[in-house]
């Protein structure tokens, strides 16, 4: 074969495998800029970068609502929160039972304000997400605490709860009263359940 010919294919060859490493080195980095999340299936979804506009507070003593909360976190790509208790809530103090239980003497007491140990800066969120469990028919006296503490005037606030069976109307009721001055959306009372939680944030009007 003429030795032109053969220098010539080699040329080629390079050129190609050149191009080849070239595409392969691309289209790692490409995959490797794309964050993923596995949804329940095992499957990979891309997920939203997070909405600094958005955040999700919520109380929880016994994880149920902190459940949810993470699942609203999951959906909105919003800011989590957590309500501290500056004394955490045992089993004894939630013993419904009991008239002298903790809990059932903050939420028999029209001026209990049980402590917060953190401090939550929501300043710069538009809508928040506000959880809490439903105590003795309405909101733990500490989400009174917090609405103390916080001004939240003017921004539209969606409450969630959780409960063993009362709704969330008698809850919502209370902060409508206490703070008028807060754009509250009628909210609903969630399951710890993923599939749940989306359906009811689709359906939100905000």
């Amino acid at each position: 074969m003429n030795k032109k010919i053969i220098a010539l294919m080699v040329i080629v060859g390079i050129i190609v495998i050149g191009v080849g490493i070239y595409w392969l080195q691309n289209q790692e980095t490409a995959d490797q800029d794309t964050p993923i999340q596995e949804n329940n299936d095992g499957e990979e979804n891309s997920v939203d970068e997070n909405d600094s506009s958005i955040a999700i507070v919520y109380f929880s003593a016994t994880g149920n609502t902190k459940q949810v909360a993470e699942y609203i976190e999951e959906a909105t790509g919003g800011t989590l929160f957590e309500i501290v208790p500056e004394e955490a809530y045992t089993q004894e103090d939630l013993n419904y039972s009991n008239d002298d239980s903790r809990a059932s003497l903050e939420q028999n007491d029209p001026n209990a304000r049980p402590e917060i140990a953190n401090t939550i800066d929501l300043t710069s969120y538009e809508v928040i997400y506000f959880g809490y469990p439903i105590w003795w028919g309405d909101v733990p006296k500490i989400i009174l605490s917090f609405l103390d503490e916080n001004d939240l005037s003017g921004k539209t606030v969606i409450p969630f709860c959780t409960s063993g069976s009362s709704g969330i109307t008698t809850s919502i009721e209370t902060l409508k009263e206490y703070r008028p001055n807060i754009n509250w959306i009628d909210g609903a009372r969630l399951t710890p359940s993923q599939s749940s939680v989306i359906d009811w944030i689709n359906g939100l009007d905000i």
